[in-house]
Protein backbone atom coordinates (compact mmCIF):
# COMPACT_ATOMS: atom_id res chain seq x y z
CA UNK A 1 0.00 0.00 0.00
CA UNK A 2 1.04 3.45 -1.23
CA UNK A 3 0.60 6.09 1.37
CA UNK A 4 1.24 10.14 0.94
CA UNK A 5 2.18 12.42 3.47
CA UNK A 6 0.74 15.74 3.74
CA UNK A 7 2.15 18.41 6.40
CA UNK A 8 3.37 21.90 6.69
CA UNK A 9 6.92 22.53 6.82
CA UNK A 10 7.79 24.99 9.14
CA UNK A 11 11.49 25.52 7.60
CA UNK A 12 9.50 25.96 4.65
CA UNK A 13 7.27 28.94 5.37
CA UNK A 14 10.38 30.18 7.64
CA UNK A 15 12.13 30.53 4.45
CA UNK A 16 9.45 32.49 3.08
CA UNK A 17 9.52 35.17 5.77
CA UNK A 18 6.94 34.35 8.20
CA UNK A 19 7.76 34.67 12.34
CA UNK A 20 8.46 32.02 14.86
CA UNK A 21 4.96 32.43 16.07
CA UNK A 22 2.98 32.42 13.08
CA UNK A 23 4.58 29.14 12.46
CA UNK A 24 4.00 27.75 15.39
CA UNK A 25 1.48 24.92 14.42
CA UNK A 26 3.80 23.82 11.41
CA UNK A 27 6.21 20.73 12.32
CA UNK A 28 9.78 20.32 11.92
CA UNK A 29 12.08 18.42 9.36
CA UNK A 30 12.79 15.57 12.09
CA UNK A 31 9.03 15.31 12.67
CA UNK A 32 8.22 14.21 8.70
CA UNK A 33 11.50 12.23 8.85
CA UNK A 34 10.31 10.33 12.00
CA UNK A 35 6.73 9.91 10.65
CA UNK A 36 8.25 8.46 7.28
CA UNK A 37 10.45 6.05 8.93
CA UNK A 38 7.92 4.63 11.02
CA UNK A 39 5.50 4.69 8.29
CA UNK A 40 8.29 2.45 6.17
CA UNK A 41 9.54 0.18 9.40
CA UNK A 42 5.28 -0.91 9.38
CA UNK A 43 6.32 -2.10 5.45
CA UNK A 44 4.08 0.49 3.24
CA UNK A 45 5.50 2.47 0.61
CA UNK A 46 5.51 6.93 1.84
CA UNK A 47 5.52 9.41 -0.88
CA UNK A 48 5.78 12.73 0.44
CA UNK A 49 3.28 15.55 -0.45
CA UNK A 50 3.83 18.00 1.60
CA UNK A 51 1.54 21.15 1.71
CA UNK A 52 -1.79 22.02 0.28
CA UNK A 53 -0.07 23.18 -3.08
CA UNK A 54 1.41 20.69 -3.47
CA UNK A 55 -0.98 18.36 -3.25
CA UNK A 56 -3.05 20.32 -5.83
CA UNK A 57 0.20 19.91 -8.27
CA UNK A 58 0.78 16.13 -7.72
CA UNK A 59 -3.69 15.70 -8.14
CA UNK A 60 -3.47 17.72 -11.41
CA UNK A 61 -0.75 15.90 -13.18
CA UNK A 62 -2.96 12.03 -11.83
CA UNK A 63 -0.97 11.03 -8.79
CA UNK A 64 -2.90 9.18 -6.33
CA UNK A 65 -2.48 7.33 -3.45
CA UNK A 66 -4.17 4.17 -1.38
CA UNK A 67 -3.81 6.09 1.92
CA UNK A 68 -2.93 10.02 2.62
CA UNK A 69 -1.36 10.60 6.29
CA UNK A 70 -2.78 14.30 6.42
CA UNK A 71 -1.58 16.36 9.40
CA UNK A 72 -1.57 19.61 7.39
CA UNK A 73 -2.53 22.50 10.00
CA UNK A 74 -3.22 24.99 6.77
CA UNK A 75 -2.20 28.58 6.82
CA UNK A 76 -5.26 30.69 5.87
CA UNK A 77 -8.95 31.46 7.20
CA UNK A 78 -10.88 29.85 9.79
CA UNK A 79 -11.23 26.49 8.45
CA UNK A 80 -7.82 26.05 6.74
CA UNK A 81 -7.19 22.66 8.83
CA UNK A 82 -10.42 21.24 6.64
CA UNK A 83 -8.59 22.56 3.54
CA UNK A 84 -6.66 19.12 2.31
CA UNK A 85 -9.38 16.47 4.08
CA UNK A 86 -11.95 18.38 1.93
CA UNK A 87 -10.03 18.11 -1.10
CA UNK A 88 -9.35 14.29 -0.61
CA UNK A 89 -12.91 13.93 0.01
CA UNK A 90 -13.38 14.92 -3.53
CA UNK A 91 -10.61 13.05 -5.25
CA UNK A 92 -12.13 9.75 -3.19
CA UNK A 93 -8.63 9.59 -1.39
CA UNK A 94 -8.61 8.03 1.97
CA UNK A 95 -7.06 9.91 4.94
CA UNK A 96 -6.14 9.62 8.64
CA UNK A 97 -7.90 11.80 11.18
CA UNK A 98 -11.18 13.98 11.02
CA UNK A 99 -13.34 15.02 8.28
CA UNK A 100 -13.22 18.43 7.11
CA UNK A 101 -16.76 19.69 9.34
CA UNK A 102 -14.99 18.25 12.57
CA UNK A 103 -11.50 20.36 11.65
CA UNK A 104 -13.63 23.16 11.07
CA UNK A 105 -15.64 23.15 14.40
CA UNK A 106 -12.82 22.22 16.65
CA UNK A 107 -10.97 24.89 15.49
CA UNK A 108 -13.17 27.59 16.14
CA UNK A 109 -13.12 26.63 19.95
CA UNK A 110 -16.41 29.22 20.49
CA UNK A 111 -18.12 26.63 18.01
CA UNK A 112 -16.68 23.76 19.48
CA UNK A 113 -17.85 24.59 23.25
CA UNK A 114 -21.15 25.71 22.17
CA UNK A 115 -21.99 22.47 20.43
CA UNK A 116 -20.36 20.69 23.49
CA UNK A 117 -22.55 22.76 25.77
CA UNK A 118 -26.03 20.91 24.37
CA UNK A 119 -24.12 17.17 25.40
CA UNK A 120 -23.83 18.45 29.06
CA UNK A 121 -20.00 18.50 28.48
CA UNK A 122 -19.51 22.13 28.73
CA UNK A 123 -21.07 23.75 32.07
CA UNK A 124 -19.16 27.07 32.64
CA UNK A 125 -19.79 30.34 30.73
CA UNK A 126 -18.04 32.04 27.77
CA UNK A 127 -18.40 34.32 25.25
CA UNK A 128 -17.64 35.85 22.19
CA UNK A 129 -16.16 39.02 21.93
CA UNK A 130 -16.21 41.06 18.45
CA UNK A 131 -16.03 44.62 19.50
CA UNK A 132 -14.62 45.88 22.33
CA UNK A 133 -18.15 47.58 23.24
CA UNK A 134 -19.89 44.41 23.69
CA UNK A 135 -17.37 44.26 27.02
CA UNK A 136 -19.25 47.05 29.34
CA UNK A 137 -22.88 44.85 28.36
CA UNK A 138 -21.97 41.81 30.16
CA UNK A 139 -21.68 40.91 33.73
CA UNK A 140 -18.41 38.92 33.95
CA UNK A 141 -17.35 37.18 37.00
CA UNK A 142 -13.44 37.46 37.67
CA UNK A 143 -10.90 35.92 37.49
CA UNK A 144 -11.36 35.37 33.37
CA UNK A 145 -9.32 33.74 30.96
CA UNK A 146 -8.97 35.18 27.34
CA UNK A 147 -7.85 33.21 24.31
CA UNK A 148 -8.08 34.19 20.21
CA UNK A 149 -11.05 31.93 18.93
CA UNK A 150 -9.00 30.14 16.16
CA UNK A 151 -5.32 29.05 17.37
CA UNK A 152 -3.16 26.79 18.24
CA UNK A 153 -0.16 25.77 19.90
CA UNK A 154 -0.68 28.04 22.65
CA UNK A 155 -1.02 30.97 20.48
CA UNK A 156 -2.28 34.13 21.66
CA UNK A 157 -1.68 32.43 25.62
CA UNK A 158 0.59 33.85 27.82
CA UNK A 159 0.24 34.77 31.90
CA UNK A 160 -1.51 37.95 31.27
CA UNK A 161 -4.25 35.70 29.75
CA UNK A 162 -5.54 35.51 33.47
CA UNK A 163 -8.17 38.47 33.85
CA UNK A 164 -9.06 39.61 37.13
CA UNK A 165 -11.06 42.99 36.38
CA UNK A 166 -12.63 44.72 33.49
CA UNK A 167 -9.42 47.41 32.44
CA UNK A 168 -7.10 44.50 32.40
CA UNK A 169 -10.21 42.61 30.28
CA UNK A 170 -9.93 45.56 27.70
CA UNK A 171 -6.47 45.96 27.36
CA UNK A 172 -5.91 41.76 26.00
CA UNK A 173 -9.11 42.28 24.08
CA UNK A 174 -7.03 44.92 22.30
CA UNK A 175 -3.92 43.05 22.26
CA UNK A 176 -5.37 39.98 20.94
CA UNK A 177 -7.88 41.72 18.56
CA UNK A 178 -4.76 43.18 16.78
CA UNK A 179 -2.81 40.11 16.77
CA UNK A 180 -4.93 37.77 15.29
CA UNK A 181 -7.09 39.67 13.33
CA UNK A 182 -10.17 37.70 14.85
CA UNK A 183 -12.74 37.57 18.27
CA UNK A 184 -11.74 36.95 21.25
CA UNK A 185 -13.19 33.52 23.84
CA UNK A 186 -13.80 34.55 27.23
CA UNK A 187 -14.26 31.66 29.67
CA UNK A 188 -13.64 31.18 33.44
CA UNK A 189 -10.27 30.76 35.02
CA UNK A 190 -9.74 27.55 35.71
CA UNK A 191 -7.45 27.38 38.85
CA UNK A 192 -6.84 23.76 39.10
CA UNK A 193 -5.13 20.69 37.95
CA UNK A 194 -4.64 20.28 34.03
CA UNK A 195 -4.38 17.06 32.02
CA UNK A 196 -4.18 16.49 28.12
CA UNK A 197 -5.70 12.95 27.69
CA UNK A 198 -5.45 10.92 23.80
CA UNK A 199 -8.16 9.28 22.73
CA UNK A 200 -7.86 6.74 20.21
CA UNK A 201 -10.07 4.75 17.47
CA UNK A 202 -13.62 5.50 16.07
CA UNK A 203 -17.37 5.57 17.54
CA UNK A 204 -18.05 2.87 20.35
CA UNK A 205 -14.28 1.65 20.42
CA UNK A 206 -12.56 4.97 20.77
CA UNK A 207 -10.70 4.90 24.13
CA UNK A 208 -8.45 6.25 26.65
CA UNK A 209 -5.09 5.93 25.24
CA UNK A 210 -3.29 7.64 28.07
CA UNK A 211 -3.08 10.87 29.89
CA UNK A 212 -0.33 13.43 31.26
CA UNK A 213 -0.45 15.72 34.00
CA UNK A 214 1.32 19.26 32.88
CA UNK A 215 2.47 21.36 35.64
CA UNK A 216 4.24 25.09 34.95
CA UNK A 217 7.25 25.53 36.81
CA UNK A 218 7.01 29.69 36.29
CA UNK A 219 4.74 30.65 38.96
CA UNK A 220 5.32 33.94 37.23
CA UNK A 221 3.34 32.32 34.70
CA UNK A 222 -0.48 32.37 36.92
CA UNK A 223 -0.01 27.86 35.61
CA UNK A 224 -0.83 29.00 32.12
CA UNK A 225 0.34 26.57 29.42
CA UNK A 226 0.76 28.73 26.32
CA UNK A 227 2.81 29.49 23.38
CA UNK A 228 6.29 30.16 25.41
CA UNK A 229 6.15 27.32 27.85
CA UNK A 230 5.42 24.84 25.16
CA UNK A 231 8.44 26.14 22.95
CA UNK A 232 10.57 25.87 26.14
CA UNK A 233 8.79 22.80 27.45
CA UNK A 234 11.92 20.50 28.06
CA UNK A 235 12.33 23.07 31.03
CA UNK A 236 9.60 25.11 31.74
CA UNK A 237 7.45 21.86 32.63
CA UNK A 238 6.84 18.96 34.21
CA UNK A 239 4.95 16.32 32.85
CA UNK A 240 3.65 13.39 35.01
CA UNK A 241 1.76 10.53 35.14
CA UNK A 242 -1.02 10.47 37.33
CA UNK A 243 -3.56 7.73 38.59
CA UNK A 244 -6.62 9.13 40.77
CA UNK A 245 -10.41 10.02 40.98
CA UNK A 246 -9.59 13.39 39.08
CA UNK A 247 -7.75 12.00 36.54
CA UNK A 248 -9.93 9.10 35.48
CA UNK A 249 -13.00 11.79 36.08
CA UNK A 250 -11.16 13.74 33.21
CA UNK A 251 -10.66 11.46 30.93
CA UNK A 252 -14.33 10.33 31.38
CA UNK A 253 -15.12 13.85 30.19
CA UNK A 254 -12.41 14.05 27.15
CA UNK A 255 -13.81 10.16 25.52
CA UNK A 256 -17.39 11.77 26.19
CA UNK A 257 -15.96 15.08 23.99
CA UNK A 258 -14.22 13.08 21.16
CA UNK A 259 -17.19 10.92 20.82
CA UNK A 260 -19.92 13.49 20.34
CA UNK A 261 -17.32 15.52 18.02
CA UNK A 262 -17.35 12.52 15.92
CA UNK A 263 -13.36 12.46 15.85
CA UNK A 264 -11.95 9.93 14.01
CA UNK A 265 -8.67 7.60 14.52
CA UNK A 266 -7.17 9.80 17.09
CA UNK A 267 -7.06 12.91 19.39
CA UNK A 268 -5.82 14.91 22.08
CA UNK A 269 -7.95 16.91 24.98
CA UNK A 270 -6.78 19.12 27.23
CA UNK A 271 -8.90 19.21 30.78
CA UNK A 272 -8.53 21.32 33.33
CA UNK A 273 -10.22 21.82 36.80
CA UNK A 274 -11.80 24.39 38.33
CA UNK A 275 -11.63 25.80 42.06
CA UNK A 276 -13.83 23.25 42.78
CA UNK A 277 -12.03 20.42 41.50
CA UNK A 278 -14.55 19.45 39.10
CA UNK A 279 -12.85 18.27 35.17
CA UNK A 280 -13.73 20.84 32.37
CA UNK A 281 -12.90 21.00 28.86
CA UNK A 282 -10.62 23.30 27.54
CA UNK A 283 -9.97 22.44 24.03
CA UNK A 284 -9.57 19.28 21.50
CA UNK A 285 -7.21 18.41 18.79
CA UNK A 286 -7.82 16.60 16.55
CA UNK A 287 -4.72 16.29 14.51
CA UNK A 288 -2.49 16.18 17.49
CA UNK A 289 1.65 16.78 17.21
CA UNK A 290 3.54 13.48 15.98
CA UNK A 291 7.21 14.87 17.18
CA UNK A 292 8.29 11.54 18.56
CA UNK A 293 9.93 12.93 21.76
CA UNK A 294 8.12 16.59 21.89
CA UNK A 295 4.93 15.75 21.03
CA UNK A 296 2.22 15.07 23.73
CA UNK A 297 0.93 12.42 21.93
CA UNK A 298 3.79 10.52 21.62
CA UNK A 299 4.71 11.12 25.12
CA UNK A 300 1.54 9.73 26.17
CA UNK A 301 1.89 6.70 23.77
CA UNK A 302 5.45 6.08 25.28
CA UNK A 303 4.39 6.18 28.50
CA UNK A 304 2.30 3.91 28.03
CA UNK A 305 4.64 1.24 26.76
CA UNK A 306 3.69 2.24 22.96
CA UNK A 307 6.73 3.05 20.69
CA UNK A 308 6.61 5.47 18.15
CA UNK A 309 6.26 3.09 15.27
CA UNK A 310 3.62 1.01 16.96
CA UNK A 311 1.38 4.09 17.44
CA UNK A 312 1.76 5.05 14.08
CA UNK A 313 0.86 1.85 13.20
CA UNK A 314 -2.54 2.26 15.38
CA UNK A 315 -3.74 5.15 13.77
CA UNK A 316 -3.23 3.62 10.19
CA UNK A 317 -5.11 0.59 11.63
CA UNK A 318 -7.69 3.17 12.59
CA UNK A 319 -8.38 5.00 9.47
CA UNK A 320 -8.05 1.33 7.61
CA UNK A 321 -10.75 0.00 9.92
CA UNK A 322 -12.63 2.87 9.05
CA UNK A 323 -12.90 2.89 5.53
CA UNK A 324 -13.64 -0.25 5.23
CA UNK A 325 -16.59 -0.47 7.35
CA UNK A 326 -18.10 2.62 5.10
CA UNK A 327 -17.39 0.51 2.44
CA UNK A 328 -15.57 4.12 0.89
CA UNK A 329 -12.84 2.43 -0.79
CA UNK A 330 -10.85 -0.81 0.06
CA UNK A 331 -7.32 0.69 0.92
CA UNK A 332 -5.25 -2.68 1.37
Amino acid sequence: MKIGLTYDLRSEYLAQGYGEEETAEFDRNDTIDALEDAIRSLGYQTFRIGSIKNLIHELDVGNSWDLVFNICEGFQGTARESQVPALLDAFGIPYTFSDPLVLALTLDKYACKSYLTKFGIIKQDFVLLQKEEQIGKHKFTYPLFVKPVAEGTGKGIWADSKIDNEAELLKQFRILAEKFKQPVLVEEFLSGREFTIAVIGNGENARILGSMEIVVKDTQQNGIYGYETKEKCETEIIYKTANDNLVNEAEKLALQAYKALNCRDVGRIDIRASSSGTPEFIEINPIPGLHPFHSDLPMIATRQGISYPELINQIIQATISRYHKLFYRKVV
